[in-house]
């Protein structure tokens, strides 16, 4: 059995590896149809399950709705407890509490639940004010619909906001997720991570594996398919830059049995204090192989030669 961390100041457990479930029904970002289907997500999601892994992180615009629609189905084919965590996306048209309360409740009738664990703003919402949206978030707690509050690529700023409002209502703020990985170190320098090590709010990485750079598939010449090709991190420049990081990964995995440079990735990013990182799957294989990412422990040393080769990559 995994090690368990705490999500934030709550009484939700789990490993310190969650599961990404936006390549379940994505079409436009992961080609969800083209080369795996719904039989490969659920096998993903039963090899996660199986592996001890128990948050699902899916969100309404996954596939408009098609990975919560799918993670629904399969939370309800399976005896293993589960976490499940979604994301309420604030579009313009949404403004006020009866419009955030259907998109609630929608999700929760794709997902075919009463009640999610975790729900989460997806982005900073300018039309309302966080104090706004938090308030009505609160409402929603107390109306039995949720159980945490969390919010997704917030500032600094607009976590210790929504924190206070909260505070205010007697709730904690238990989670932000951003966007974290070696080739992504924003949050350790913009004051995201300071301050949810300082509150108590759990750090949920999401694109741990930088959208597939760190596995080590894509090369100078070999990059990946769909509007991922389209990036400026898969540049030739780019994928070229990142390859002593690749064989870095892929020797410290060597001393540790054969991990993969994926594993080693997740491995580094899992031992951050607070850090939950939701890699993704879109097959068993690439869900046993996440689970591998924890249960070991990578030396002092090799950490400290990681986060020094890609100091780089903090912005």
């Amino acid at each position: 059995m995994h090690n368990r961390v705490h999500i934030g100041d709550s009484d939700l457990q789990t490993p310190p590896l969650g599961i990404g479930a936006w390549q379940w029904g994505d079409t436009m970002m992961w080609g969800f149809g083209r080369g795996y289907d719904r039989s490969d997500a659920e096998a993903a999601f039963t090899a996660s399950v199986n592996a001890g892994l128990t948050l699902i992180d899916t969100a309404e615009s996954y596939g408009r709705g098609a990975s919560e629609r799918l993670v629904g189905e399969f939370i309800r084919r399976t005896d293993k407890p589960v976490i499940v965590a979604t994301k309420f996306a604030p579009l313009p048209t949404r403004i006020g509490r009866r419009m955030v309360l259907r998109a609630l409740n929608d999700s929760l009738n794709r997902l075919g639940l009463s009640r999610v664990d975790l729900y989460q703003v997806h982005w900073p919402f300018p039309v309302i004010p966080i104090e706004m949206l938090m308030d009505i978030l609160a409402d929603a707690v107390e109306l039995g619909k949720i159980r945490y509050i969390g919010v997704s690529n917030y500032s600094e700023e607009q976590m210790r906001r929504a924190h206070a409002a909260l505070a205010g209502r007697g709730l904690p703020l238990v989670s932000n997720q951003v966007e974290y990985s070696l080739l992504h170190r924003t949050p350790e320098v913009n004051g995201v991570w300071v301050a949810c090590q300082e509150l108590n709010i759990s750090l949920i990485a999401y694109s741990p594996l930088a959208k597939g750079l760190l596995t080590g598939k894509y090369k100078p010449d070999s990059p990946p398919p769909g509007l991922r090709r389209l990036m400026p991190q898969y540049s030739r420049a780019a994928l070229e830059r990142m390859q002593p990081v690749i064989q870095t990964l892929a020797q410290i995995g060597a001393a540790h049995g054969g991990k993969t440079p994926a594993q080693v990735a997740l491995n580094w990013l899992a031992r951050q204090p607070g850090v939950l990182p939701i890699p993704g799957a879109k097959n068993a294989a690439q869900a046993e192989a996440n689970a591998g990412a924890i249960g070991w422990d990578m030396t002092i040393d090799e950490a400290d030669l990681l986060s020094e080769i890609t100091l780089g990559w903090r912005k």
